[in-house]
């Protein structure tokens, strides 16, 4: 069987999660995979699903292709692997290349940051408690980036001299998940001081644990008020 045969009967996986900096040499790196976290075909990646697959493969042998198009590889991966996060990625656009140009201008303008992984499920196990499918071990093939991910998380982060923000929805998935949040309490916190927070945070970056504590002292401030949010 040829590659480009094996890459179409592949399984695919979308993460809109992070591509972290863009730079203007094609380089940029962010998450391809998260751990723990139930897409929208009900699968969740265990960790430890790459070890084997990354150790017999290596980065030159998994391809970096556009929208998982055999016949549109745009650059080369070059680092790949597991972290407590999931699987991290690194890697250069091939700025020669028409398409990779084209993927390069769009990444930076912030029209594509998405990630999807192409695989084979080696190994997997049922989930009776959520109906979800537990992915134990992958044979990774390609991670491309693409237009539309699965796992609504796994992105390009931040462009090179210009700082991404998110969307109030992504915002809101965040204060909720990470900062420990109540959905009302996140609402609040978006009408009422989304705008101050990302000024702030473009003025003075910090660390996501600062970030919460300011969210949650404003979330007090506003509390009073939350109730017509619901």
């Amino acid at each position: 069987m040829s590659a480009n045969a094996m890459v179409r009967r592949c399984e695919r996986k979308y993460v809109d999660l992070a591509l972290g900096e863009v730079e203007t040499d094609g380089m940029f790196s962010g998450y391809a995979s998260l751990f723990g976290r139930m897409d929208l075909g009900k699968d969740i990646v265990e960790p430890g699903a790459f070890v084997k697959s990354l150790r017999t493969r290596g980065t030159s042998r998994i391809r970096m292709l556009f929208q998982h198009d055999p016949n549109q590889p745009i650059g080369a991966w070059t680092e790949l692997k597991e972290d407590s996060r999931g699987l991290f990625v690194r890697g250069r656009l091939a700025t020669g290349v028409e398409k990779a140009r084209e993927v390069l201008s769009l990444m930076r303008s912030g029209a594509l940051d998405g990630l999807s992984i192409g695989f084979r499920t080696v190994r997997a196990k049922k989930d009776t408690a959520s109906g979800a499918r537990r992915i134990v071990e992958a044979d990774l093939w390609e991670i491309s980036v693409v237009t539309f991910p699965m796992l609504p998380e796994a992105r390009v982060q931040t462009v090179k001299g210009k700082r991404q923000l998110p969307t109030i929805r992504e915002f809101e998935c965040w204060l909720t998940r990470d900062a420990g949040l109540t959905r009302s309490e996140a609402r609040a916190v978006i009408a009422k001081g989304f705008a101050s927070l990302a000024s702030a945070r473009d003025a003075a970056p910090g660390t996501p644990e600062s970030l919460a504590a300011t969210i949650r002292q404003a979330t007090r401030m506003i509390q009073p008020t939350r109730k017509t949010l619901i």
